[in-house]
């Protein structure tokens, strides 16, 4: 029983965080060793950091303070999607807004 305490206590959560957002930002770091084709500055890795923290951070929130039901995995699903549509702008510029990547 002890494990399961642990694992559903907001330090390992938050530390669960911490290591997953590092995970993701080490991919294009990586990529970068091996090709030219990925060319991610400082902002770049910044601004990814930020949006990957603030997205866990805000699902940890809604985890803390609504226990269950449908409205806490609406607006999981809610936040994953403005994750996704965030980062696609940055990238790609789907809405053509000045933040666009391309």
């Amino acid at each position: 029983m002890k494990i399961r305490e642990t694992l559903n206590s907001g330090k390992f959560r938050i530390m669960a965080i911490l290591i997953l957002t590092t995970g993701i930002l080490a991919i294009p770091l990586i990529a970068m060793q091996f090709t030219h084709e990925v060319k991610w500055n400082l902002t770049d890795f910044m601004v990814a950091g930020a949006l990957l923290l603030s997205t866990g951070l805000a699902i940890e929130l809604v985890i803390r303070n609504l226990k269950t039901g449908t409205l806490r995995t609406i607006i999981l699903l809610v936040i994953l999607l403005v994750l996704f549509l965030i980062w696609a702008e940055l990238a790609v510029g789907i809405f053509g807004t000045p933040f666009a990547g391309s």
